[in-house]
C-alpha cells in the first residue's frame, strides 16, 4: 500500500474514484461506518420494542373462571358490566364450584375467578400470574361495582412477595441472565480465542453456573427481595445465561463478527418485551404475547416464575424450549465449527510425518 502510495506520489497522479473505494473498502473505516448505522438503527428498534410492549398495556385475553354453583351465582349484571369495561376481553370458562375454580387458578388456567358472594360478587385476582393484570381486574371490579350497584369484594389470593411488589424482581434476574450469557460468549470469542469446540461449551457452562449463582445470591440471600427455591432458581438462571451463551455462538458460526446483530434481536428487542416479565402476556399485543412464549427469555421468566410462586403445578413447557433452542445451538456450532472464527490452529499431519 505505501509503495502505491509513493508510485502515485512520484507521478504526480491523484488516487481515482475506484481506488479511493477499493482503500475505504478495505480498509476500517468501511465496517466502522456500518456499525455507526448499526448502532443508531438499534437503538431506536430498543427503545421503540420496549415501547411497543409496555408503554400501554391494553387487555386482549384474560382468561377467568365463573363459578356456577347454585350458592355461588348471581352478578350477572356485574358479568356483563366486566366484559364492557375490559372491551370483551374478559374470557369466562365455567366451573361447578370455587374448589374447581381455585384449582384452575393454581395451574394458571385462569387470571381470576367471579363468584357470587352473599348478594354481591366476590372478585379473586392473583397478584403472583401478573401484577398488571390483577391491578386492571380488580380497578375494573370496583368501578363496574359502582356503576351497576353490585357489592363487589376484591381479594389478592395468591400475591407477591413482599420484597417485590411489582413482580418486577423475576423479570430483572432473567434479563440479566440472558445478557451476560451472550456478554459472556463474545467476551470468549475475543479474549480467549484460542478454545477449541468443546473447550468453549465447557467455559460457556462454567460462567453460566458461577454467573447464575451470583445472580440468585444477590437477589435472594444479599438484597432479600425475593424468597428464592435457591437451588431450582439457580438452575433456571445457568440454564438461560447458557443457553442465551450458545445462540451467540451459534450466530457467531455462521456469520462471523455480525452475530450480534440476531442475537440481540431475537434475546433482546423481541424476546425481552414479549417474555411476560414486566407486562404479563394477556397485556401485551396479541403477536408478541404469543411469540415470547417460545423464546428463550420468556422460557426463563416463566419457569422461574412458576417456581418462586406454583410450587407443585409447574409446566415443563419453558424448560423444554430452554433445552431446544440450546440443543439447536450447539448442534450448530459443533456440525459447522471449522466455520468458527475461533479455535487453536493444528498442525496438518504430513507436516507432523515430516518433522
Amino acid at each position: 500500500m505505501s509503495g502505491s502510495s509513493e508510485r502515485h506520489g512520484a507521478h504526480g497522479r491523484p488516487l481515482t474514484l475506484r481506488e479511493h473505494w477499493e482503500a475505504y473498502r478495505n480498509g476500517p473505516f468501511l465496517p466502522a461506518t456500518v456499525l455507526v448505522l448499526i448502532v443508531a438503527a438499534a437503538a431506536g428498534l430498543f427503545a421503540g420494542s420496549y415501547t411497543y410492549a409496555m408503554a400501554n398495556p391494553t387487555p386482549h385475553r384474560i382468561p377467568a373462571a365463573l363459578v356456577t354453583e347454585p350458592e355461588a351465582r348471581g352478578g350477572r349484571e356485574f358479568v356483563l358490566g366486566m366484559e364492557k369495561a375490559l372491551d370483551a376481553s374478559l374470557e369466562l370458562h365455567d366451573y361447578p364450584d370455587a374448589a374447581d375454580a381455585r384449582r384452575a387458578l393454581d395451574e394458571q388456567k385462569v387470571f381470576a375467578i367471579v363468584r357470587g358472594s352473599g348478594g354481591g360478587v366476590a372478585l379473586d385476582v392473583a397478584g403472583a400470574s401478573g401484577a398488571s393484570v390483577a391491578e386492571l381486574l380488580g380497578k375494573a371490579g370496583v368501578e363496574v361495582g359502582d356503576a351497576t350497584g353490585t357489592e363487589v369484594t376484591v381479594r389478592d389470593v395468591k400475591p407477591l412477595q413482599r420484597g417485590d411488589p411489582r413482580g418486577l424482581a423475576l423479570f430483572y434476574i432473567s434479563l440479566a441472565a440472558v445478557i451476560m450469557g451472550f456478554l459472556g460468549a463474545i467476551q470468549l470469542s475475543v479474549h480467549a480465542h484460542g478454545l477449541n469446540p468443546a473447550e468453549r461449551i465447557a467455559f460457556t457452562v462454567a460462567y453460566a453456573l458461577l454467573g447464575a449463582f451470583s445472580i440468585a445470591a444477590a437477589v435472594d440471600w444479599w438484597l432479600g427481595a425475593v424468597d428464592l427455591p435457591f437451588a431450582q432458581s439457580w438452575l433456571i438462571l445457568a440454564f438461560t445465561m447458557f443457553t442465551s451463551g450458545m445462540v451467540f455462538t451459534m450466530f457467531n458460526t455462521l456469520m462471523g463478527r455480525w452475530a450480534m446483530i440476531p442475537t440481540w434481536g431475537v434475546m433482546v428487542l423481541l424476546g425481552n418485551p414479549s417474555s411476560g416479565g414486566a407486562v404479563s402476556w394477556p397485556l401485551l399485543p396479541s403477536a408478541l404475547g404469543h411469540i415470547g412464549r417460545w423464546l428463550p427469555p420468556g422460557a426463563s421468566v416463566n419457569a422461574q416464575h412458576t417456581a418462586v410462586y406454583y410450587q407443585g403445578h409447574q409446566f415443563v413447557f419453558p424448560y423444554l424450549v430452554l433445552a431446544a433452542w440450546a440443543l439447536v445451538s450447539c448442534t450448530v456450532f459443533w456440525v459447522w465449527r471449522h466455520r468458527h472464527p475461533g479455535g487453536r490452529a493444528r498442525t496438518p499431519e504430513h507436516a507432523a510425518a515430516a518433522t
